[in-house]
This record gives structure tokens, C-alpha cells and sequence, in this order.
């Protein structure tokens, strides 16, 4: 039974509303920005021990960084101490809030690079969304309060920071269709993807049940 339901999708597609919406269809438990306060919590460092560690520039860390955080428009979120954070150490705590994550099934979880990281388990379901550059860029503008720069920035970025991301960690091209259940283009409407979803999941946990 299909029980965790996994979105991933590229930057500006509907994720985050999408994801809520199923999981109030669902009636599940939704993660989103609850992972990234979680992950941020676990990183953070006292400032004693901050003193004690030389400061270290770490270009892949900022790109990492970008990955988790810009991702969510919480502007309130602290961001780590990143003089004594490294990237693995990172992976590693995105990878343990995302397991701890899984054990409050059924649950629909947001990005943070869920299908690769929890690729092994069989009760997931995956689902990719996408959509035009210029839908991406009229929602995302939306939601940065129509500044322009900002909106273009982020859409012309954040892909590419998830690219390298999942290339680096995982060895795979993003998105790699063997990982997902599902691709949904957006542009038919948020409601229409939220059916289409639920449709094909339904359908792939009445198979795998097999007869009555």
C-alpha cells in the first residue's frame, strides 16, 4: 500500500500548494516547511562551539544551502551556521528528518529531494511536476510580490542548484523519470493535477492489492 506520497517538482510549478491540497484530500499528514524548520533546528550549532571552529569557505554548502532554504518563502526560518556546517554532515541531517518523517504515515512530503533519498522504500508514491518558464515565473512572482528581479532569479537558479545537487549526492540526472510514479505538466490546473494524482495513485494501490 502506497501510503507515503512524495512530490518533487521544478522551482515556481505549484509544489507547495499542490502537496497541500492533497494532503487535505488525503486527509494525511503534510510535510513541507515543517522539514526545512526541522533540518534548520538540527543544524543550528551553540554559539561556544561556533567560536572554537575556523570559519571555511564552502561554495557547494552555499549551493546546498539553496536547495533547502530558498525553497520555502518563510522568510523566518534560521539558516545555519555555516562557518562549522559541511555538506555531507547537511545531507546527512535532511536525510534523517526526512526517515523520521516517513514513520508518521500516511504522509505527502514536499521537495527535499525525497524520491532519491527514500528511493528504496516500496510503500511511496512519487510524483513530478513541471510546467512552462513563464507559468513558473508568473506564480513565483506572486509570491515574491511581484519583484520582478527577484522572481526571474529564482526560477533561473533554483533547477539548476537541484541539478547538481542530485547529480552530486546521487549519481542521477534530475529528474530522473525511473524515480517517479508520475509527471503532471501543472498548467492544467492545480485542482486537475490534485485528481490526476490521486486518480493514478488509487489505481497503482488497487493493482498492486491484486483481486478482492
Amino acid at each position: 500500500m502506497r501510503q507515503i506520497l512524495l512530490i518533487d517538482r521544478e522551482f515556481g510549478a505549484g509544489g507547495s500548494t499542490i502537496g497541500a491540497k492533497l494532503a487535505e484530500r488525503l486527509n494525511w499528514k503534510l510535510f513541507d516547511d515543517a522539514l526545512t524548520q526541522e533540518i534548520a533546528r538540527l543544524a543550528r550549532i551553540p554559539v561556544e562551539v561556533c567560536r572554537r571552529h575556523e570559519e571555511r569557505a564552502d561554495p557547494w554548502l552555499k549551493k546546498l544551502v539553496n536547495v533547502v532554504w530558498r525553497g520555502t518563502f518563510d522568510r523566518s526560518l534560521p539558516s545555519p551556521d555555516l562557518a562549522i556546517l559541511d555538506t555531507d554532515r547537511l545531507v546527512r541531517l535532511i536525510n534523517q528528518v526526512l526517515v523520521d518523517a516517513v514513520e508518521d504515515k500516511p504522509c505527502v512530503i514536499v521537495g527535499r529531494g525525497a524520491p532519491y533519498f527514500l528511493r528504496d522504500r516500496p510503500d511511496t508514491f512519487a510524483v513530478f511536476l513541471y510546467a512552462s518558464r513563464e507559468m513558473r515565473f508568473r506564480r513565483v512572482l506572486k509570491r515574491v510580490s511581484g519583484d520582478q528581479h527577484q522572481a526571474i532569479e529564482l526560477v533561473d537558479t533554483m533547477d539548476e542548484d537541484r541539478k547538481k545537487f542530485v547529480k552530486h549526492y546521487f549519481g542521477h540526472e534530475w529528474p530522473n523519470r525511473q524515480f517517479f510514479d508520475l509527471m503532471v505538466n501543472t498548467e492544467i490546473g492545480d485542482d486537475t493535477a490534485v485528481e490526476c494524482i490521486l486518480q493514478m495513485m488509487a489505481a497503482v494501490n488497487r493493482t498492486e492489492a491484486g483481486p478482492a
